[in-house]
């Protein structure tokens, strides 16, 4: 069960690093986002690195194509893309697509490991992905008309594809490495490939955006929470419970989304929550928890 929570923990957290990512979009460039991020995150793991380097270092040796790989495409690659999105997408565009990400891993999950996608699977990301929809229209398929969608959504569906195969290739995971010490290698492994793109984008490493408060407070919210107490949740829980059932958990953002709203914002919970929550549900309890009855 604990598992699950940690799932749940995690998109919670994501489910702010959108709105967060989206509400400092005009104070910080993309890249800079994304590199600064998880260099404070480095940052704050040094005495981690500092006691355990010995260790680190044998793991990164044994194992180091595969933790290159991980560090791309879960550091560097899926928060570079997001935040590119979030420039020119509204974070309600940015949720129904991400909302994309447990369907890309069911079919990723069927092509590289073989795994039969049952009907109990299908029918529960449909409706979980239905009320998503829902949520997303207010419950009024005319809202669909409102809906405009920008370049930055291509850049969200790439960033839910590139979490789809990270999350599928958890399942490699090099098993003498610990939770931590994981997270810990391919933050590094990320914060060196962003770094290289940082500079070629012709950057340089200067703090002074640090000054604007919307932008420092953010920041620290991003760097504990999505980052390291997310990933940390994710990459556990995901090798524990394998990757097509913890993808379902992404359709939580929108629901997340719209009580964050309810409880700092001062937004109404309307009936079309309601309705979208309990399809979202049924969806996720199909999806993971349903077990036929032989």
């Amino acid at each position: 069960m604990k598992y699950y929570i940690f799932l749940v923990l995690a998109v919670l957290f994501w489910s702010g690093n959108f709105i967060t990512g989206r509400y400092i979009s005009t104070s910080i460039e993309p890249m800079q986002l994304s590199f600064y991020r998880w260099f404070f995150v480095l940052v704050l793991l040094l005495p981690y690195i500092f006691i355990n380097y010995k260790d680190l270092i044998l793991g990164f040796k044994k194992d180091s194509l595969l933790l290159v790989v991980f560090g791309a495409f879960g550091i560097a690659g899926f928060n570079t893309f997001l935040y590119y999105g979030l420039q020119t997408t509204s974070a309600t565009n940015a949720l129904l697509i991400n909302s994309s990400t447990p369907i890309f891993i069911i079919l990723i999950s069927s092509i590289i490991f073989r795994i039969a996608i049952t009907k109990i699977q299908i029918l529960g990301v449909l409706l979980s992905t239905l009320g998503v929809l829902y949520l997303i229209l207010k419950g009024d398929i005319n809202h669909i008309l409102e809906l405009n969608f920008t370049p930055g959504d291509l850049w969200i569906l790439l960033a839910a594809l590139d979490w789809a195969i990270y999350s599928v290739l958890l399942k490699f995971k090099p098993k003498d490495l610990s939770s931590f010490s994981f997270l810990t290698i391919t933050s590094f492994i990320g914060v060196m490939i962003l770094y290289i793109a940082f500079i070629l984008q012709g950057y340089s490493l200067e703090f002074s955006f640090l000054s604007n408060k919307e932008v420092l407070y953010s920041l620290i919210y991003i760097v504990i929470f999505p980052s390291i107490l997310s990933f940390y949740f994710w990459n556990m829980a995901t090798i524990e419970i394998g990757a097509n059932k913890a993808g379902q958990s992404a359709h939580l953002m929108p629901i997340f989304g719209a009580i964050l709203a309810y409880i700092f914002l001062g937004e109404v919970l309307e009936f079309y929550h309601i309705v979208g929550i309990v399809l979202i549900a049924i969806g996720i309890y199909l999806t993971m928890f349903f077990k036929k009855v032989k």
